[in-house]
């Protein structure tokens, strides 16, 4: 669906409208390459041997599913279904502290740490979604968007992008600014919550810290308006609250601990085609653990200093993430700091699933495998 941008400013960029809800939807039915990808995981032997019929039964599964989904709220309370059904299968528990301080009549910018593509927003949504809270809207790099199903799915769950791909520096201001705009629009005017990672990517090697050039961006829009605010005048106005999510366990870790070893090697490494697609889906279906969000204080009087306010959000992070005995095990077993390890929370038990866990890691993997578990101790601890 077209819309006028000289109405809608931030059209290119922003979620789904109720009234485009239903086109899209229709539109993701009749997608032969979104049903295909659908077929390889729910239908695998008969999308091979016959992908037209494997494609035809989830079309009309789906469009059985979703006919009476004309709202987003509609589309977002059969993801909480499965959200519900996937905390089930592969987590061990799922605890939230600290919503219940958070005024619930006010939207609040969340910025946190970010582990896993899709299921750090995911389960924030859940969160508010049990209060009975409106949803937050998602910022999401446009890098993870290489197929139009992707974005329709994306932005039917309240995702807007964040753009990564713009060429040249001119390209790269007007898409910042556009996005500050819309943030402090969500937040300001539509009184509407907003999920952002403190970095762009995951933190593949555990250690969380805030990007200052994103709080440069979150600026923005405050100082176009008001040419004599200050940087932490125009944060504050956004109604800051860092959040911290804590995974025992992260499906993707073999993954990152290839990405790490490149790295360290001096090796470029290449990311095969939809790999990041590949990767959302493994954090979702992947074993977890257990699971711990923690929703921080609100921010107030923020330095004058993009550095100064990251150093903020970082204390906060860092204060409420989670040490589980995965984290000391993999400390224990690089031997880096045996004085860090707190011993008295770890059970035989914790034992045998770490090394269950360890002995699937290729051998030439492990030390960054274990790094990515170890360095949050070690960060915690004013090591890095």
């Amino acid at each position: 669906m077209m819309t006028d941008t000289t109405e809608d400013p931030y059209a290119s960029i922003r979620p789904y409208h109720d009234d485009e809800v239903a086109p899209v939807i229709k539109r993701l039915t009749e997608c032969d390459e979104f049903l295909g990808t659908i077929t390889r995981y729910r239908l695998p032997r008969l999308s091979r041997y016959s992908p037209w019929l494997a494609r035809r039964l989830v079309s009309l599964g789906l469009k059985r599913k979703l006919k009476d989904v004309n709202s987003v709220k509609a589309f977002q309370q059969h993801i909480a279904y499965y959200m519900d059904q996937m905390i089930k299968r592969s987590t061990d528990h799922f605890e939230v502290e600290g919503l219940e301080k958070l005024d619930g009549s006010q939207a609040w910018f969340f910025i946190g740490n970010h582990r896993d593509i899709s299921l750090d927003p995911a389960f924030v949504n859940y969160a508010l979604y049990q209060q009975g809270r409106d949803t937050v809207r998602i910022a999401i790099g446009d890098n993870l968007l290489q197929k139009p199903y992707v974005t329709d799915l994306m932005r039917l769950n309240k995702s807007f992008v964040v753009p990564r791909s713009a060429k040249g520096k001119r390209a790269m201001l007007a898409a910042y600014q556009m996005l500050s705009g819309y943030i402090r629009h969500s937040i300001v005017s539509d009184n509407h919550p907003v999920w952002m990672a403190q970095r762009e990517g995951r933190a593949k090697n555990g250690i969380d810290r805030t990007d200052s050039a994103i709080i440069k961006m979150l600026s923005m829009a405050g100082r176009q308006q008001d040419k004599e605010c200050s940087v932490g005048r125009a944060v504050s106005e956004l109604h800051v609250v860092p959040i911290s999510i804590s995974y025992e366990f992260d499906p993707c870790d073999i993954q990152k601990a290839r990405e790490l070893k490149a790295a360290d090697e001096g090796q470029p490494y290449q990311k095969k085609p939809f790999e990041d697609i590949m990767s959302i889906a493994a954090g979702i279906s992947g074993h977890k653990g257990r699971v711990r969000l923690v929703f921080g204080t609100p921010l107030k009087d923020l330095p004058d200093s993009a550095e100064a306010i990251a150093a903020v959000i970082d204390a906060q992070v860092l204060e409420h993430y989670t040490l589980f005995p995965s984290h000391y095990l993999a400390l224990e077993a690089l031997g880096t700091a045996p004085e860090l390890v707190n011993h008295q929370h770890i059970t035989p038990a914790d034992r045998l699933r770490f090394k269950a866990r360890l002995d699937d890691v290729p051998e030439a993997l492990r030390p960054w495998w274990l790094m990515q578990y170890a360095n949050p101790v070690l960060n915690k601890a004013g090591r890095l």
